[in-house]
């Protein structure tokens, strides 16, 4: 089992989705307005300058198939994507228990 951390800007969050529904995958657990910043990117803190924030999408994973399509889907679409920015990010963790 996996567990999977999405991060997107919240402009993005329904072209996140879609990638979702394209993979099976109707299941996740959704944070808006996240702020932060992460590696060689802009922050994105919700007000001056930096005025976007991020969504967060956390998904479990008894089975890993939807998830490789998941992470197929997300480099596609990072590599049409030309900011560095603007890339939607995955990260993966072991799910050691759902109760």
């Amino acid at each position: 089992m996996k567990l999977a951390f999405l991060v997107c800007n919240d402009f993005f969050v329904t072209r996140l989705m879609d990638l979702l529904h394209a993979a099976g995958i109707d299941y996740y657990t959704r944070w808006d307005n996240v702020k932060g910043k992460g590696h060689g990117t802009d922050p994105h803190l919700g007000k001056g300058s930096f005025g976007s924030t991020n969504a967060v999408l956390m998904i479990a994973f008894e089975d890993e198939k939807p998830l490789g399509k998941l992470i197929d889907d997300i480099e596609r679409l990072n590599a049409e994507t030309a900011r560095r920015d603007d890339h939607v990010r995955l990260f993966q963790l072991p799910l050691e228990r759902i109760v």
